[in-house]
C-alpha cells in the first residue's frame, strides 16, 4: 500500500499464508511482492493501469499490438470474420464474469440480453419501422434497453440464491427467443428481420467487409477490459466479492446485497447488449435462432474455461471457445469433407462438426470441473482458495486415518 492510497487488495482469506515477506520498497514504488520480476510502477497511466507492474504492461502492448496486425497478415476474409465473431463471445463473456465471476450469481439464460440488444437496433436500424437512427448511438440505447430488461429480470428473483436462481433465468433464456419468434408481425418471425443497417465511420461504410469489424470489436474489448479492471478495484467491485465469499455475512456488514445484486445483473446485460448490436450490424440480419441456450452455455463455458473472476482467464477463455466455434470446428469438417472426397469415403463427406458444438462444451465444463475447477487462468484469491481448502480437507483425511489406526489394537 502506497503511503496516503487505499489498500486495494486485501487479504480474502486470513487463513491462506503468504509464500514470502513483503516489504516496503523505496517510496513511489508501493509494496513490493514479486521476487524476480520487475517492480517498478508506471504512475502516468490512467484509469488504474499505473498499479500494473511494467513487464505486464510491456507485454499487454505487445499482445494488443500482435493482435492489431491480424488482418494485415492474414487476409483471408472467412479467417478475419472468425477471429471478428471471438469478439462477441469476449464481450458477451465480459458482461456473464459480472454476474457469475465477480457476484457469484449462476445465470443460465444469458443469450436472452444479446437477443435483446440484436434485436432494438434492428427495429431502430431497418427497413421493420422506417426507421434508420445511427449505429454509433444506438450502441448505447441497446445496451440501456438490455440493462433495463436486467433490472425488470433481477428485481423479482434476485432474493432468490443457487439453482432457483438458475432455473428461473433459464426459463427467461428460453422465452425471450420464443417471444421474438411467435410475434411474427412485428419481429418477422423465425425468419427474423433483414436489411439492417450496418455502420459508417467519416464515411466510410463497413459493409459486409469483415476486417473494420474485427478493430470496432478489438477497441470496444480494449475498453471493456480498462473499465472492468477499475470496476473490480473500486468499492462496487469489493462489495460483489464480498457477496460472492458469503452473501449472509456481507448483509450483517451492512451491504445492500439486493441493490449490489441489480447492479451487477444490470451492468452485466449492457455489456450483452453491446454485443448484440455489433453482431446484428455485421450480419445485418438477425433471426431468434442465434440465441437459443447453446450460446448461453458457450459463453458459460468460456468463462468457466478461463477462470471466473479473472479478466485474464476470462479473455483467454473466451477466445479458447470463440475459435473453437467459428474457426476450429469449421475448418475441420472442411477438412473432412476434402479428405472423404479424395478417399471416397462418404461418411467423411458428411461430417458436421457446428452439430457437436453442444456436446463439446458440456464436455468441456465436466472436464474443467473436474481436472482444474479454478480454470486455466484463475486469479490468486481463487486459486488460493480452492488449494487451502483442499490441503485442509486432505489433512482433516490424514489426521481421521491417523486415528482410526490409532484405534485398531
Amino acid at each position: 500500500m502506497d503511503v496516503g492510497r487505499r489498500l486495494f487488495h486485501f487479504d480474502p482469506d486470513p487463513r491462506v499464508q503468504a509464500q514470502r515477506l513483503a516489504w516496503r520498497a523505496s517510496p513511489g514504488k508501493g509494496v513490493d511482492v514479486l521476487g524476480g520480476a520487475l517492480r517498478r510502477r508506471v504512475r502516468w497511466l490512467p484509469f488504474g493501469l499505473s498499479d500494473a507492474p511494467l513487464s505486464r504492461l510491456l507485454v499487454g502492448v505487445a499482445v494488443v499490438i500482435v493482435l492489431a496486425m491480424i488482418p494485415m497478415l492474414d487476409r483471408n476474409s472467412s479467417h478475419i470474420s472468425a477471429f471478428a465473431d471471438t469478439g462477441y463471445v469476449m464481450i458477451l463473456a465480459f458482461g456473464l464474469n459480472i454476474i457469475v465471476g465477480y457476484t457469484g450469481l449462476l445465470a443460465l439464460g444469458f443469450a436472452a440480453f444479446f437477443a435483446i440488444g440484436s434485436y432494438t437496433y434492428a427495429f431502430l436500424a431497418s427497413p421493420q419501422y422506417g426507421v434508420h437512427l445511427s449505429f454509433w448511438p444506438m450502441l448505447l440505447v441497446s445496451a440501456a434497453v438490455a440493462a433495463i430488461f436486467g433490472l425488470l429480470l433481477g428485481a423479482p428473483t434476485l432474493r432468490l440464491r443457487g439453482d432457483y436462481l438458475a432455473i428461473v433465468t433459464l426459463g427467461f433464456g428460453e422465452i425471450v427467443p420464443q417471444v421474438f419468434q411467435n410475434l411474427d408481425k412485428y419481429t418477422g418471425g423465425p425468419d427474423g428481420i433483414a436489411g439492417i443497417d450496418q455502420p459508417r465511420l467519416f464515411g466510410y461504410a463497413f459493409g459486409f467487409n469483415p476486417t473494420p469489424y474485427y478493430y470496432l470489436y478489438f477497441v470496444i474489448i480494449v475498453i471493456c477490459l480498462v473499465l472492468l479492471n477499475n470496476l473490480r478495484n473500486s468499492r462496487v467491485g469489493r462489495t460483489w466479492m464480498a457477496i460472492r465469499e458469503d452473501e449472509l455475512a456481507a448483509e450483517h456488514m451492512g451491504i445492500n446485497t439486493t441493490s449490489a445484486k441489480l447492479l451487477a445483473f444490470s451492468l452485466g446485460s449492457a455489456f450483452a447488449g453491446v454485443a448484440g448490436v455489433i453482431y446484428a450490424a455485421k450480419l445485418s440480419t438477425v433471426s431468434p435462432s442465434g440465441f437459443d441456450f447453446n450460446t448461453s452455455v458457450m459463453i458459460l463455458a468460456a468463462i468457466v474455461l478461463g477462470g471466473m473472476g479473472n479478466l485474464i482467464g476470462v479473455l483467454f477463455g473466451s477466445a479458447i471457445i470463440g475459435l473453437l466455434n467459428f474457426f476450429v470446428l469449421p475448418q475441420s469438417s472442411n477438412w473432412a469433407h476434402s479428405l472423404g472426397t479424395a478417399l471416397h469415403m462418404d461418411f467423411l463427406q458428411g461430417v458436421d462438426l457446428n452439430a457437436y458444438r453442444f456436446m463439446i462444451y458440456g464436455i468441456i465444463l465436466v472436464l474443467v470441473m473436474l481436472f482444474r475447477p479454478e480454470g486455466l487462468v484463475p486469479s490468486a484469491a481463487r486459486r488460493a482458495e480452492l488449494h487451502a481448502e483442499q490441503e485442509a480437507g486432505a489433512g482433516i483425511a490424514l489426521q481421521e486415518q491417523a486415528e482410526f489406526g490409532a484405534d485398531i489394537p
